[in-house]
């Protein structure tokens, strides 16, 4: 499509005088048809004023033709006359429409600045190359929000140090120590420090706007890390994210391909062997699956506030995390 310039768009004063000769009319006949004064059109027919809405459709009345010709050919000369807006117009647009640049710039992953600056600083933020997903996720059912998540998780995980990782440790915190905090919401600040002790990277980055995403299991330079978004702001998910992830960094997962879980609560039955492992192990550590189904048996087809409440004492849960784990069922 040709963009209309200011080198043939004429003004409409000139499309004005090709019908006022064509009909043989003066500038005082046309004065006296439109009931206006003669003054009141010489700026229009020289070019100097543009038309009004009100001015176009008496124009239509006085030639007989739809008003619309005059308000377009206004419309077009005053597009033509615009100044060309900056290329940096079309470059943010372009940034912004394949990734999250405001909500970027709103946390400080980068700075704002000219639309050339911006550039440079996300073709840096993203200078590592592309996370292998895991198989349930297919790097094409990856969001470049969620890429820019991912990447700030590693980005972080690079400036951070941990001591040397133990597989020993790690077993023994998930068999015992994460147990004991399952009952106080309160608890769940000792985490960082506990994964810390271990060898493990723990950082918790705040999912950006429409784009979900639970938590990641990467390693890097053979130093696990778990990320995770808390999008669901509930106890029963922050224990069942992470439980899942430690699972993921005890077999190893993630050492070859990224483990990136999207939504663990609206998790697909068919999903890789490395996600049922740390789906399973994950359930069963927030409501241990025998004692869940055998309750569910007696309890069925009515779940009481009071039985939910006896239950999760006697397994020392607390009870958001019993009833997410029913939820889930």
């Amino acid at each position: 499509m040709a963009t209309p310039n200011a080198t043939w768009v004429k003004h409409p004063g000139y499309y004005i005088k090709e019908e006022m000769e064509e009909r043989d009319w003066s500038q005082r006949d046309l004065a006296f048809i439109l009931g206006v004064s003669e003054q009141a059109i010489n700026p229009i027919l020289n070019g100097k004023r543009g038309i009004s809405p009100e001015m176009a459709k008496a124009l239509g009345e006085g030639f007989d033709v739809p008003a619309e010709f005059f308000a377009k050919s206004q419309q077009a000369y005053d597009l033509a006359q615009a100044r060309t807006p900056d290329a940096s117009v079309a470059l943010r647009r372009v940034m912004q429409s394949t990734y999250p640049v405001r909500e970027m710039i709103k946390r400080g992953w980068i700075e704002q600045s000219d639309a050339t600056m911006l550039q440079i600083q996300l073709k840096r933020f993203f200078e590592e190359s592309n996370f292998a997903h895991a198989a349930k996720k297919t790097p094409g059912d990856i969001s470049p929000a969620q890429q820019a998540w991912l990447y700030r998780v590693r980005q972080i995980a690079k400036s951070i140090s941990v001591p040397n990782y133990s597989e020993k440790a790690l077993r023994d915190v998930v068999s015992k120590e994460f147990p004991s905090l399952l009952y106080a919401p309160d608890e769940v600040r000792q985490i960082p420090r506990i994964l810390t002790n271990c060898g493990v990277k723990f950082i918790l980055v705040e999912k950006l706007p429409n784009a979900k995403i639970d938590g990641v299991c990467f390693w890097l330079d053979n130093v696990p890390v778990i990320g995770m978004s808390l999008q669901h702001d509930r106890i029963d998910n922050f224990w069942l994210v992470l439980r899942h992830e430690c699972e993921h960094v005890l077999n190893q997962h993630g050492k070859e391909q990224d483990m990136v879980d999207i939504d663990l609560e609206s998790a697909a039955i068919s999903m890789s062997e490395e996600e049922r492992i740390a789906n399973d192990a994950a359930s069963d550590f927030c409501a241990p699956s025998q004692r869940l189904d055998e309750w569910l048996k007696r309890k069925h087809p009515y779940y009481y506030e009071r039985d939910v409440m006896a239950f999760s004492r006697t397994v020392q849960r607390h009870p958001g995390m019993w009833v997410g784990q029913i939820r889930r069922k």
